[in-house]
């Protein structure tokens, strides 16, 4: 089984490396053509990093490892998936806001809480009717991170709902402190009327 995941990781690490090589060609494009592409070029910047994510998440759950836990400041995590999203859901007459209350530092592994926050506001985005709303807190020692949409909620609430969830949960899971781990909820009457995904850290 592993010697087939590897296989898999190698085709992911090859097609990520031949959307940097389109993303190239692309600027190129816009540099001798004077043409505005950044859409084209979000959308592979998007997957690339996507893909990078994968395989990051893909080492973790292959070897059974613990995630890259570091003390983070939570706003500059905010702060950076608000800028990676912003623009694109503009362009989709979709507004992004933000509230983050945490000022301190707490642990987690950056790379992968930031993917998956980004992944849940893209999969919010594509409901939304106007609005995304992005949130973090702390609440009786847990972080939270919530990501709702003004969406129509979601049809069915499953215990899980596509690989991409799958992986979430069991990557928010290895976040393990104090004897509690980490986990995802996914609910409807969010605050904004639709679809409410929270990812609870210990």
């Amino acid at each position: 089984m592993h010697t087939r995941l590897d296989v898999l990781a190698s085709g992911v690490h090859d097609a990520k490396n031949q959307l940097f090589v389109a993303e190239s060609q692309i600027t190129a494009a816009e540099a001798r053509y004077g043409i505005d592409l950044s859409e084209a070029r979000y959308a592979i910047e998007a997957a690339a990093n996507r893909l990078s994510q994968t395989l990051a998440a893909y080492k973790v759950l292959r070897e059974d490892a613990q995630p890259a836990v570091t003390p983070v400041i939570v706003a500059d995590l905010c702060a950076e998936v608000g800028l990676d999203q912003k623009k694109h859901l503009a362009t989709a007459g979709i507004e992004l806001s933000q509230s983050c209350s945490v000022v301190d530092e707490w642990p987690l592994d950056r790379d992968l809480v930031t993917d998956m926050l980004n992944n849940a506001i893209q999969n919010a985005g594509r409901y939304a009717r106007s609005r995304v709303h992005v949130d973090a807190r702390l609440d009786a020692g847990w972080l939270v991170f919530s990501v709702e949409d003004d969406g129509p909620g979601f049809a069915s609430l499953p215990p899980a709902s596509g690989t991409g969830l799958t992986v979430a949960r069991r990557l928010a899971f290895l976040h393990r402190r104090q004897g509690r781990e980490g986990g995802l909820c996914l609910s409807n009457g969010a605050s904004l009327g639709g679809a409410r995904f929270e990812l609870r850290l210990p």
